[in-house]
């Protein structure tokens, strides 16, 4: 008799029960997606970003399609942290799903604000993913995803929340591997590769541009980010082979899965492809297993890394 495939994976100290993830920002703040699958199925399911305040967010139109994709524009709308818990998370709760909330903030004293409304939550919140693509007020420049200090900084703040710590890193920057490691040694225990590249469109008939944000552009998504999502993800893995990985970027099939799995990543979330097909999430993780019994792969963990 053939023993069943182990699904269960490792990221930083939990222990979750698939390698397939929600990516936060197109999957809602709650328990939306249970109308098509069983939540509790998932390694997870990752939050919509939220900040310490409500925030609302940038002008419409906030989403066009791309040629391999799609650009947004949100600008992190979100209810605030304590509405959510209040609002939102009983319906988690009730789906039997493992939480990870995602925070942002303009300061570093606005991550440490939303850390310090998670402690205390129900139990199904493992873990807590430091957003860094931000514009940060401190330094107007860039990003905090930008700067390793900044990134440390931010990620350092999140340890209010008395949870495992996830920091979300942008792949626009010359060496993600070095942001990496300044968030890993400000106590992240894993990182999550990649958020959206920056980009823009142009209306070449109104000759304005199609975001709402203007000049302020969006970020690209889906199919075209996943190379991208492959390199950052085998870069860290090189430098930093002891880190929890975590793969995002155009995962729609158990094939891309199993690709950033190869490349280093020790789960997977999926996005885009979310908010096309709401049952994607459950799909990529039927395909995964599928693809593992029929190449005779035991446990998706002797995937991790095994690139040749």
């Amino acid at each position: 008799m053939t023993a069943p495939l182990v699904l269960e994976s490792a990221v930083g100290s939990l222990r979750l029960r698939s390698p397939v993830l929600t990516a936060s920002g197109t999957a809602g703040h709650g328990a939306e997606l249970s109308a098509y699958f069983d939540l509790s199925r998932l390694g997870a399911v990752v939050v919509k970003s939220l900040a310490a305040r409500p925030w609302p967010g940038n002008p419409a139109p906030r989403v066009i399609p791309a040629a391999a994709g799609m650009l947004n524009s949100i600008g992190l709308q979100g209810p605030g942290v304590a509405a959510w818990v209040e609002d939102e998370l009983p319906a988690l709760v009730t789906s039997g799903a493992a939480v990870v909330v995602s925070i942002w903030g303009r300061t570093v004293a606005e991550f440490a604000e939303a850390a310090a409304t998670l402690r205390g939550l129900p139990p199904c919140v493992v873990a807590v993913e430091v957003n860094v693509s931000c514009p940060n007020l401190e330094d107007r420049r860039r990003m905090f995803a930008h700067s390793p200090v900044a990134t440390a900084e931010a990620v350092d703040a999140a340890g209010a929340a008395r949870l495992p710590r996830w920091a979300k890193l942008s792949p626009n920057v010359a060496d993600i591997a070095e942001i990496a490691g300044a968030a890993l040694g400000a106590g992240a225990e894993a990182v999550t590769l990649v958020n959206t590249l920056l980009a823009m469109a142009i209306d070449v008939e109104t000759r304005t541009f199609a975001l709402g944000s203007g000049a302020g552009g969006g970020g690209l998504s889906g199919a075209a980010l996943h190379p991208v999502a492959v390199r950052a993800v085998r870069d860290c893995r090189a430098a930093h082979p002891a880190a929890a990985i975590v793969g995002a970027g155009g995962v729609a099939s158990g094939r891309e899965a199993v690709e950033l799995l190869l490349a280093g990543a020790n789960a997977v979330q999926v996005g885009t492809a979310t908010l096309a097909d709401p049952r994607a999430p459950a799909r990529v993780l039927d395909e995964l297993a599928a693809w593992c019994v029929g190449h005779k792969v035991a446990s998706v963990a002797e995937l991790v890394g095994a690139v040749r």
